[in-house]
């Protein structure tokens, strides 16, 4: 938990994509010091006219290589989103040559009993987690 949704345009290969998910995992983990094994992510590929992230007013262009990350968790300190917002910024523009103009990033904040991990029980409140 967090839990990280990808949406992105068809076209990046197997190998383009797991890197992608493993440097937003590790991004995640030092931001939120959250378990290594925390991880939960879902990709959505999509066709151009499914898809569409303008830039809402700030003077850039996307490009096809854009993507859009919703992150589902607990409450995060305003500190650790924007730490994880540059981090990963940097991270893929270094380790997957995405552009940070091509990135964005939404929370979706939840808690302790929104989240079920398995066998109809909520873990953070029955203190299994």
């Amino acid at each position: 938990m967090p839990l990280i949704r990808f949406d992105m345009l068809e076209g990046r290969t197997e190998t383009e994509i797991t890197k992608l998910l493993d440097v937003a995992h590790h991004v995640m983990v030092e931001c939120f010091q959250v378990p290594e094994g925390d991880r939960y992510q879902l990709v959505s590929q999509h066709k151009p006219y499914e898809m569409i992230v303008k830039d809402t007013g700030l003077g850039f262009e996307r490009t096809n290589d854009v993507i859009v990350l919703t992150v589902t968790s607990r409450p995060r300190t305003t500190e650790q989103k924007q730490s994880f917002y540059r981090q990963l910024t940097e991270a893929l523009q270094a380790e997957c040559s995405i552009d940070p103009k091509d990135v964005m990033v939404s929370f979706v904040i939840n808690d302790d009993e929104d989240w079920s991990f398995g066998f109809g029980r909520a873990q953070f409140l029955t203190g299994e987690l």
